[in-house]
């Protein structure tokens, strides 16, 4: 993470207030300027990444005012029609009205993702659960009305009802997703609000760049809780019956961080 002088000289540069940031951000405006000033007393990871997304993140493509003839009404006035209309080779999400572009995962995300879709996989098969792990592109209407779709890296669906042909209708159990440079801001702030508020049972950001495993369990009063790739880190919409070793998520990757 970037010290709080590069925060100070990047705040300088793009001559912007702490009220543009704070909007920028997600985060309250007595905060952000606590982080910048050096005076916050307890800086939290989240906090950080969303402060670091903001004032250097490359928000070209985060959110997409396109000129197509598909795509013509301003941001937060879209619906599943219009989202419905957008070619299939073009992956976007739909979030509150507003359509945000998704690039193309690199190979370390969707390796990470992989692993960890099959690990739980391998747990319901072996338990014959009733649980579905299911891994992206995959449609979730997160709220059930017309103006969220997202796709979620990884997800976790215990009520099978839920599971349409089209989409997964509400809120899955669990969700992973893999942050990159292009989606940190949105995962960290907006989805995580969100998946929270749609009544989502846990869900993890997993950091590659600073390998990270970031927990919200929403069903207990401790989170965020945050590992690091030489952890172990438990499924709590399993009681942590199942544990997933990041020493072996890391191993599995290992020869992309070594190039």
């Amino acid at each position: 993470m970037r010290s709080t002088r590069e925060f100070q000289e990047r705040m300088k540069a793009l001559q912007i207030t702490y009220e543009e940031i704070a909007r920028m951000s997600g985060l309250p405006v007595e905060k952000v300027r606590n982080m910048i000033e050096g005076t916050e007393k307890e800086v939290d990871y989240i906090s950080t990444a969303a402060l670091e997304e903001a004032l250097f993140g490359d928000e070209t493509e985060m959110v997409c005012e396109p000129a197509n003839a598909y795509m013509v009404k301003g941001q937060g006035d879209y619906t599943l029609d219009d989202y419905y209309r957008i070619p299939d080779e073009r992956r976007v999400e739909l979030i509150d009205g507003v359509i945000y572009d998704m690039t193309a995962p690199t190979s370390r995300h969707q390796m990470i993702a992989g692993f960890l879709h099959h690990k739980f996989i391998q747990y319901v098969s072996d338990r014959k659960g009733s649980c579905m792990p299911m891994i992206s592109p995959l449609d979730v209407q997160l709220d059930c009305d017309d103006r969220t779709m997202v796709q979620p890296d990884v997800v976790i669906v215990c009520d099978r009802d839920k599971i349409k042909d089209r989409c997964i209708f509400g809120a899955p159990d669990f969700v992973i997703e893999v942050l990159s440079k292009s989606t940190r801001k949105k995962d960290t702030v907006i989805k995580l609000n969100k998946y929270m508020n749609a009544g989502v049972r846990e869900y993890w950001m997993i950091d590659p760049a600073q390998k990270k495993v970031i927990v919200y369990d929403f069903e207990q009063d401790n989170y965020p809780a945050i590992y690091g790739f030489d952890a172990k880190v438990p499924v709590g919409i399993w009681n942590g019956d199942l544990e997933i070793d990041f020493a072996e998520v890391y191993e599995y990757v290992r020869f992309l961080y070594e190039r």
